[in-house]
Formats: structure tokens, sequence, C-alpha cells
């Protein structure tokens, strides 16, 4: 695709927000016999995201994505979104959440239109979902930054990159940025030869502290795609464990309704290691409320919770993203 492909795609996102397309209202979660409503959920994402122009992570399909046992689910892909400005701007990477089975499409779509009238391009990032399992969505995301650093030139974007997750795309992002590669430089897919280093992460309000305070009840590990199929897996996978100096800043913030241990955690590490970052614990408001505006599942309007996003984008500024 060339960058005159994807001007179209500001629009739509525009329309998009103002239509409340993505939005899968709460009251349609649940099927009749209490069951959650994975297909009516993913058609929503699907019929919202038609118009867009995507772009597809490999160009041969993911590595082990079968179309034939998820035929709901299309190849990882992410919609580049550019600013209408002509000057070079830096980027920040979406990722919704759904605890890895389900797309939260107001904490993609509608973040994504936040942030791109706050002047970055946006790329809202649709990774692996079930039976596809954490380390896959991962994988997604970093090709995504791969590809975001091949495109640099050709795309008129900026130096610096950015991830930002919401639920489950927050555990997403705060995975890549405490686990950086260098790439693969003697790699035959010119793409894989770029590192997948980030230079700030968004954590909005993610569970991804597993093994740093007492399981409710104490309960004991059972093993899943969100926190972990092994215990082993589950460490890997924990934010804190894996800060070091080199990790770049974070912006982290969240309710107390989703446990203040998980970013004071977090934050913890982060000063330890003198890494900057930002931490905002809410009293009021729930999970799930993307921008906290009322155009969320929810239907929920916070004014106080929806400073986050003027916060966090003073912030990214003042990290110079």
């Amino acid at each position: 695709m060339s960058f005159e492909d994807y001007q179209n795609n500001r629009q739509l996102l525009d329309q998009a927000v103002a239509e409340d397309t993505v939005i899968f209202p709460i009251a349609n979660h649940r099927l009749p016999d209490g069951s959650m409503n994975m297909e009516g959920n993913r058609q929503a994402w699907a019929r919202a995201t038609a118009p867009f122009v995507k772009t597809y992570l490999w160009e041969e399909g993911a590595p082990g994505f079968d179309p034939e046992k998820t035929p709901e689910q299309e190849n990882p892909y992410f919609i580049f979104v550019p600013t209408a400005e002509k000057e070079i701007k830096n980027t920040i990477i979406v990722a919704h959440g759904g605890g890895f089975s389900w797309r939260t499409g107001c904490e993609g779509i509608n973040v994504a239109h936040y942030f791109l009238h706050q002047g970055y391009n946006v790329a809202i990032l649709a990774y692996r979902l079930v039976p596809y399992n954490r380390l896959d969505a991962m994988a997604d995301m970093n090709r995504t930054i791969r590809i975001l650093k091949s495109k640099k030139e050709e795309w008129h974007l900026g130096e610096k990159i950015a991830v930002m997750g919401f639920s489950a795309g927050a555990m997403l992002s705060g995975n890549i940025a405490t686990h950086p590669d260098d790439g693969q430089p003697e790699s035959p897919d010119p793409v894989e030869r770029f590192n997948n280093h980030v230079d700030a992460a968004v954590i909005g309000y993610g569970a991804f502290s597993f093994v740093s305070f007492p399981r409710p009840l104490f309960m004991p590990f059972k093993g899943s795609v969100l926190e972990g199929r092994t215990p082993e897996e589950m460490y890997y996978l924990s934010l804190e464990k894996h800060v070091e100096p080199t990790t770049p800043p974070m912006f982290i913030w969240q309710t107390m309704s989703d446990d203040g241990r998980h970013g004071m955690t977090l934050a913890k590490a982060l000063q330890d290691a003198g890494v900057p970052y930002e931490l905002h614990i809410f009293t009021s408001g729930i999970h799930g409320l993307a921008m906290a505006d009322g155009h969320n599942d929810l239907g929920m309007d916070i004014p106080h919770v929806a400073h986050w996003g003027k916060l966090c984008a003073e912030w990214l500024e003042e990290m110079g993203i």
C-alpha cells in the first residue's frame, strides 16, 4: 500500500466515531443462556472496520494462523490512519481489550480517533484472539512495530512509536515494552530486520501483575490465555518482573474497581529502575471505559475519569513523543 491509499481512513474514522458504529452495547454482551455473545461482538467489529483500508501483518498469513479453524477471524492486521497535517508526526499503536477473546471496539476506534486529533498518526491493531494465545498476540504487535519502522520514509512517519492498550491490550502493550528485541539482521524478510523497541507505553486498566500479590481467596493457579498457560509463562507475562532501566516510560491509568495494586506494583518497579512514569488511579468508574465520554459499551460518561486523555497527551508531549 502507498501512503495515499490510507488518506480516506481519516474520514472513515471520524464517521465511525460520530455514528458509534463500533459500540457493542453492554445489553448485547450476553446471550439468553448467560454465555458471552462472541459471534455478535466479532461481527460488530467486522462491520465497523470493513470500510477501512487495512494492512495485513504477513502477506502470506500469520505464522500458525488457520482460517479453517477460526473462520470468524481475519488474519491479523492494523488500520493505519495518518494525520491530515503535512509535517512528519510520531505514531501511536492502539490495542483494544477483550480478554484476548473479544474486540472492545471503543478501546480501539474511539481512542485512536482522540489521539489522531491530538496530532498523532495512529495504527489500530486487530491481533489474534483465542484459540490463539497471548504470545501470538505479542507477535502481532511486534510485527506492527516492525512494519511501521520499515515504512518510516514511505509513510512520512516520525522517529518515535508509542504503544497504547486497554485491558488485554494494556497487558499486550506492557509485554512488548518489557520484552524488547533487536530484530533479526540476517532475516530474508526485510521487515523482521527491524527491532521492536518503542518509546513509550500507555497502560489502561490492565490486570497484569499475577505473581506479585495473592490471588483472590488464594485461588490455585489454573492457567489461561489471559494470565499465562504455565507458571513459567505467567511469570514471563508479568510486567513488573521484567522492568529494566532501559524500559520505555509508561503512563498507567485505571480505576479502583480494577484493584489499584496492579498499577502500583508496576509503578514501583519503574521507580526502582529509574524509569519515568505517571500513575493515575481514579476513585470512580469501572472497567472498560475507553475515553470515559459516554461513547463506550457501558454508555458511561464520567468527566473526571475522562481527564486521562488530556493528561496522557500532555505526558506524551513531555516525554518528547
